[in-house]
């Protein structure tokens, strides 16, 4: 029988593993389109930071829970700690961000033309790869304060700790520490709020130009198949699949934070999900991107009447 440390070694591991492949084949889908001549669109941009984040989001957090389930314990210094600590937390970030600034180009960009949002479509074209840049630079600033919080190992019993095995969090007065979660917090919620208004719109045109165009497709393409019902599903899926996960990270990080009180199963369990959202994206981005491009092909060829909504799906 396996120890419960080597169970959660090997899930670790596992997710390390499925997490890196997903990423990586994300990235080597949008890469392959570019050097094999296809059409690069705006948000491949989005999607290469995106990628990026996420793999670093697996690593940082990942690795040293894999290493310390092990039973290699405090392998890293009190720099290295700090480090990976921070890095940890910026890239989350960015990978929240990148998320959110996803969900509002496309809602632009499928914004019908008589839309208040039409004439932004040619400028949000303009802001993507600034918007990006400024979201890696924004998160490195917000959690700037987290390395005072990190360290190596704390033997001093006056001090509450919440221990990771290979670094330690310090804690201090309830009222500074829920200052700085709720300093850290904000970029976070305030994609969270964006993202939902984002996709919610993205939903609406849809589904409004489904019921309008619904005659069209009844002899035609099947719903099934319909484009305008796979990208709202895909948006549907991976919105609800960031909402749960951060829900069930933020409440943990509350309880750390407001009472102070750490088990091991709390500390395992906050880890598993910080890197399940950046494990389980592309696999839903991946799973739409081909039948996606063959409709937009074949709607492409047939002349239909929103050209624009396949094409950036």
């Amino acid at each position: 029988m396996m120890s419960v440390d080597l169970k959660i070694a090997v899930i670790f591991l596992v997710q390390i593993t499925i997490g890196i492949l997903g990423n990586f084949s994300l990235l080597y889908h949008y890469m392959s389109l570019c050097f094999n001549g296809g059409r690069s669109r705006s948000t491949d941009v989005i999607f290469r930071h995106l990628t990026v984040a996420n793999s670093l989001v697996i690593l940082s957090r990942g690795i040293p829970e894999t290493m310390a389930a092990f039973g290699l314990r405090y392998f890293l210094n009190d720099f290295g700690c700090k480090v990976v600590f921070y890095m940890h937390r910026v890239v989350r970030g960015v990978s929240i961000g990148t998320t959110c600034l996803l969900s509002i180009f496309q809602a632009i960009t499928i914004s019908p033309r008589s839309s208040r949002w039409a004439e932004m479509k040619a400028k949000a074209l303009k802001y993507i790869g600034p918007s990006t840049i400024l979201c890696w630079i924004l998160h490195m600033l917000v959690n700037i304060i987290v390395p005072m919080y990190v360290i190596k190992k704390w033997s001093n019993e006056n001090i509450t700790t919440i221990d990771f095995k290979y670094c330690s969090a310090t804690l201090h007065d309830k009222g500074t520490d829920f200052l700085c979660a709720t300093v850290t917090s904000i970029p976070d919620v305030l994609c969270l709020g964006l993202m939902s208004w984002a996709s919610g719109s993205m939903v609406f045109i849809l589904y409004t130009h489904k019921q309008r165009v619904q005659h069209i497709h009844r002899t035609n393409l099947s719903s099934r198949f319909s484009p305008e019902t796979r990208a709202t599903q895909t948006i549907l899926v991976l919105v609800s699949t960031f909402v749960s996960f951060y829900t069930l990270s933020s409440v943990i990080y509350i309880c750390f934070s407001c009472f102070g009180k750490t088990t091991w199963w709390l500390v395992n369990t906050t880890a598993l999900i910080s890197i399940c959202f950046p494990t389980v994206s592309p696999f839903i981005l991946l799973s739409c991107n081909p039948c996606v491009s063959r409709l937009f092909c074949t709607c492409t060829r047939r002349n239909t009447q929103l050209p624009h909504l396949t094409r950036n799906i």
